[in-house]
């Protein structure tokens, strides 16, 4: 069983640099929307735009903050996870060593070939009592057989 080591995983990576830049972004558009609107409500020419819609987009860089710090979290979990967890072994079987015994056996000799004194006749062909007709692959049933 084969186990890819976590700093090859392309999947975690992807988690780890995306929840990198939400964060990034997320921290970006809150404090850009919240400078500001705190800059355009101290001079008193802050407009509906800048305060409502920029508390929205303040939101908006929040939730993203915090959903970067999940995946940050998350892949700091798996990194702890998967290297307290050992990967597992395959078990090896040992087999007790036997030696093979080798016995050594008496060499053949060729001894002269055998020659039969009585000639060979070859024995007359096997012929059918009955000659073989050939038939359709469907066989008719109302035909008498040969």
């Amino acid at each position: 069983m084969s186990t890819t080591r976590l700093s090859r995983s392309i999947p975690f990576w992807v988690l780890v640099g995306g929840s990198v830049v939400a964060i990034a972004g997320g921290a970006y558009l809150l404090i850009s929307k919240l400078t500001t609107m705190a800059s355009t409500l101290t001079d008193g020419t802050a407009t509906g735009v800048e305060v409502y819609a920029g508390q929205i987009w303040a939101v908006l860089g929040a939730i993203l903050i915090g959903a970067g710090l999940v995946g940050l979290t998350l892949a700091l979990v798996l990194g702890a996870l998967n290297s307290a967890v050992a990967p597992a072994v395959d078990a090896v079987v040992v087999e007790p060593w036997e030696e093979d015994v080798v016995e050594v056996a008496a060499p053949v000799t060729a001894s002269e070939p055998v020659v039969s004194s009585e000639p060979v006749v070859a024995s007359e062909p096997v012929v059918a009592s009955e000659p073989v007709v050939e038939t359709d692959a469907t066989p008719n049933t109302d035909a008498p057989r040969a």
